[in-house]
């Protein structure tokens, strides 16, 4: 164990202190130990600092606090994450206002290649569910960390999507690991142990009380590449989520509704603003992340004076005449219907003739 976690804890329990300002204190005296071995006149002369927060930094008052959670992290096997090491995660370094330390319990690796967050409405609909389990299953080829924060409705639909197309999961939570938030999603968050985690920059014994929901939805947003708003209503705490990404310049996606729709309209209006970008499949996500370039595909080994049945030999005429073509245009002027155009392109694909793009557009190979 560290021997200087007592201090890094201890920096972030001091009263009338916030994660501004812990890091300020730390940066001015290099290091956590440092803070604590400091003058009070020295401290009150820190920017922002002043005597209140120097008189409490120097009464050292929360080092037997400091020491308590130490023997919980110990005998609960939680990884402290402190925001100079380099298992912190990276992606919330770049936000000003990132915890000073973290409490991770599980197997995840937060500083996975690709993270994104999905949150919504508790009272989730039909379609929200739907949406919500079709884009994880659609985005699980990529592999990407699935981030939310536990709560009903979409939030645990994601969770259990994740697990369900066995990719990692990780709930960031508004209380400290010695307990479940509702209760009720407690096999759902065990499970979650075994490939994914818990995250928190709470300790244990904080209950969750409404004003520590906010500072759990900072980490959700920072940690991930993109927050996802799948359903919300027109003042949803998702909302929160969605604005923090915003802030720290993190993309934002939201699934449009219905406009009579309640459980759509807070999506429908960050839109509406710019706020967030209308997605209508991972697809969407995919192409503006960048993702499709990370897939290596296999191949395809065209066959060599293969003979084209009639219809097969109509549509290879019509993509040599252009770069490509839409399968709507290909449909037209072959005068056949999609169901039979769709079958022989996908023949043909797989023949190595032709080649499927973005956009339903498809090319000679």
């Amino acid at each position: 164990m560290d021997e200087n976690l007592k201090y890094k804890i201890a920096i972030s329990l001091v009263p009338n202190i916030g994660d501004v300002l812990a890091k300020r204190l730390i940066s001015y005296c290099g290091s956590a130990k440092a803070v604590f071995e400091e003058k009070k006149i020295a401290l009150e002369k820190i920017p922002g600092i002043g005597e209140i927060i120097s008189k409490a930094v120097v009464n050292q008052k929360v080092f037997k606090r400091a020491e308590e959670e130490i023997k919980f992290i110990e005998k609960n096997e939680i990884t402290p994450l402190f925001y100079l090491d380099k298992e912190y995660p990276k992606r919330l370094t770049h936000c000003e206002d990132s915890p000073v330390i973290l409490y991770f319990k599980g197997k995840a690796n937060v500083n996975s290649e690709k993270v994104i967050s999905i949150v919504g409405t508790r009272e989730a609909t039909d379609y929200g569910r739907q949406q919500c389990e079709k884009l994880i299953a659609d985005l699980a080829i990529y592999n990407p960390i699935i981030v939310s924060g536990l709560a009903y409705g979409i939030d645990i639909c994601a969770h259990k999507a994740a697990m369900e197309n066995n990719l990692t999961t990780i709930c960031g939570l508004a209380h400290g690991l010695d307990k479940i938030y509702p209760a009720i999603h407690t096999q759902a968050a065990t499970k979650m142990l075994e490939n994914g985690g818990w995250l928190t920059d709470f300790t244990s014994n904080v209950i969750p009380n409404r004003e520590n929901f906010p500072r759990r939805n900072r980490i959700v947003a920072g940690m991930s590449d993109a927050t996802i708003v799948i359903e919300s209503k027109i003042n949803g705490g998702s909302l929160i989520t969605a604005d923090i990404a915003n802030s720290y310049n993190r993309d934002v996606f939201a699934f449009p509704g219905r406009v009579n729709d309640e459980c759509s309209r807070g999506c429908n209006n960050l839109i509406k603003q710019n706020k967030a970008a209308l997605i209508q499949s991972a697809a969407d996500i995919s192409y503006i992340l960048g993702w499709e370039q990370t897939i290596k595909k296999a191949p395809i080994q065209k066959q060599l004076f293969i003979e084209l049945k009639p219809e097969e030999d109509i549509l290879v005429s019509l993509l040599k005449e252009k770069e490509s073509m839409n399968v709507d245009d290909i449909c037209l002027q072959a005068k056949m219907p999609m169901s039979k155009v769709s079958s022989l392109l996908l023949t043909l694909e797989f023949s190595g003739i032709v080649k499927s793009l973005p956009g339903k557009m498809y090319r000679l190979n």
